[in-house]
């Protein structure tokens, strides 16, 4: 008798596991969606590999790393590699480079896009428009060596561009050699390769746009410039947060294949970025544990940045959380 009571409490705490399963919300969700939970599947699988398990890469940046001893059995040095990069002179100048090529592109090279996007929407002929949209991304598939390569052809003392100041009467300028020149051309090399690509979430966010607030506002006398004004660009406001906050986010990583591809001996002062340092004193020269301490000092900052700028984005109601 007691057997049966116990097997039927069993059978009866096993019934309200699976009511509780079934009505939880999230289950349900997914049971009900699990084609899209498993087109998705791929894309977590990838963060979790190659973004979430290398994080445990970062305890590098604590210790004294030798790769024959391993993670585990390498000494411990605690904060030491930070202080050595905070004293570190070459660091300094690295930081600085950085942080300048990184605010010009972000002054330059963000808004570019949302100019771009707003310019193309005026155009009525659809033909024309997507055969310039077209023209606009192919640089984006190129790679940076073969980008670089064009910039210093063009750059060149017998390039196009010199050709064209020796027919004005002024002397060739080597700009490639030139410190003076070299952020103007990654700035400029930059918003030419990724101009176009950048349009396109604008360019979607443009066209969820309701056209009766374009009908109502030609009704009302607008033109095309005030409804740009007070209709497309205050729409766009939400898009244009979430892009900027997740730039700013990655303040201080500009990209090592483009800098690495335009960097010459005669610009490192001005063009020597954290990226670039890291490959010659990481791979290079083998300083492990100050690289990953530089990598850890990059995320913290940016972390940082994002979340400063996020609470400035929450007044307004943009925030990415």
């Amino acid at each position: 008798m007691d057997g049966h009571i116990k097997n039927e409490q069993v059978m009866a705490e096993k019934n309200g596991f699976w009511d509780r399963f079934n009505q939880n919300s999230f289950i349900k969700n997914v049971r009900k969606h699990w084609m899209l939970y498993l087109m998705i599947l791929p894309g977590i699988i990838y963060y979790i590999i190659f973004k979430y398990i290398p994080l445990m890469g970062s305890v590098i940046a604590f210790q004294d790393f030798q790769i024959f001893k391993g993670l585990f059995a390498s000494p411990w040095v605690g904060l030491e590699n930070f202080k050595h990069l905070l004293h570190y002179q070459d660091f300094h100048e690295v930081l600085r480079n950085t942080a300048l090529i990184a605010l010009y592109q972000l002054v330059f090279q963000f808004p570019a896009p949302i100019i771009l996007a707003l310019l193309f929407n005026e155009i009525r002929i659809l033909i024309v428009k997507k055969t310039v949209q077209s023209l606009f991304y192919l640089p984006h598939f190129l790679s940076w060596v073969v980008v670089g390569g064009i910039v210093f052809e063009l750059l060149a003392s017998q390039g196009i561009v010199n050709a064209i100041r020796e027919m004005l009467g002024f002397e060739p300028i080597l700009f490639m050699q030139e410190e003076a020149y070299f952020r103007t051309i990654v700035v400029i090399s930059g918003v030419w390769k990724e101009i176009g690509w950048g349009t396109i979430i604008y360019l979607a966010a443009i066209t969820a746009i309701n056209p009766s607030l374009y009908e109502a506002a030609v009704i009302d006398g607008a033109n095309r410039f005030k409804q740009t004004i007070y209709i497309t660009l205050p729409l766009l406001l939400p898009t244009i947060s979430v892009l900027f906050l997740l730039n700013i986010g990655n303040f201080l990583e500009l990209g090592f294949d483009q800098i690495f591809n335009l960097l010459t001996p005669m610009t490192y002062s001005v063009g020597d970025i954290i990226e670039t340092y890291v490959y010659r004193a990481g791979v290079l020269q083998g300083q492990y544990s100050l690289t990953t301490a530089i990598g850890l000092f990059q995320s913290v900052i940016g972390f940082a940045l994002l979340w400063i700028f996020n609470r400035l984005a929450r007044k307004s109601e943009q925030g990415l959380w």
